[in-house]
C-alpha cells in the first residue's frame, strides 16, 4: 500500500510513478496487478511506464479516443468511489483540517481516516452485537 499527499496542481500521473520508484516490489511483487484510474491518467509514455512496471491501467477513454477495455465496469464503481471521497471530505472534516504546516495536514488527514479505518475494521471483524458508530467521526 502506497499514498501520495500532494498539491492541488500536482500532475498524479508523475505523484504515481514517483511512488512505484520509491517503492519497486509495490508493482515489481505483484505483475499483472490492475490500477483504475480516471481519465487523467492518460498519455503513450505514462501507460508504457506502468505497463514496464507490469501494471495493467484500466481508465475511460478520453474526448476522441476510442473505447477501452473496462469500460463496463466504472459506471459501478463511480458511486463507491464518489461516496467515499465525500466521506472523506465531509465526514472526516479533512477540508478544514486545521493543519499550519505540511507535516500536521498529514498527520491530522491520517489521524482521521486511521480512526475511520479501525472502526470500520472493528465492525467486520468483531461478533459485537453492536457495532461502533461511525456518526463520532462526522463532525
Amino acid at each position: 500500500m502506497a499514498f501520495a499527499l500532494t498539491g492541488a496542481k500536482a500532475d498524479e500521473r508523475q505523484t504515481l510513478l514517483a511512488m512505484l520508484h520509491a517503492d519497486p516490489d509495490l508493482a515489481g511483487a505483484r505483475r499483472g496487478q490492475i490500477l483504475i484510474a480516471d481519465k487523467h491518467y492518460y498519455g503513450k509514455d505514462f501507460e508504457q511506464q506502468l505497463a514496464g512496471a507490469g501494471i495493467i491501467l484500466l481508465r475511460p477513454a478520453r474526448k476522441g479516443e476510442p473505447a477501452r477495455p473496462g469500460t463496463r465496469l466504472f459506471t459501478p464503481l463511480r458511486q463507491t468511489i464518489e461516496s467515499i471521497n465525500q466521506t472523506l471530505k465531509g465526514h472526516l472534516d479533512l477540508e478544514r483540517h486545521g493543519g499550519h504546516t505540511p507535516t500536521g495536514v498529514i498527520v491530522r488527514v491520517l489521524q482521521r481516516i486511521l480512526a475511520l479505518t479501525a472502526a470500520v475494521w472493528h465492525n467486520d471483524h468483531t461478533s459485537a452485537p453492536v457495532h461502533r458508530s461511525l456518526t463520532a467521526y462526522d463532525h
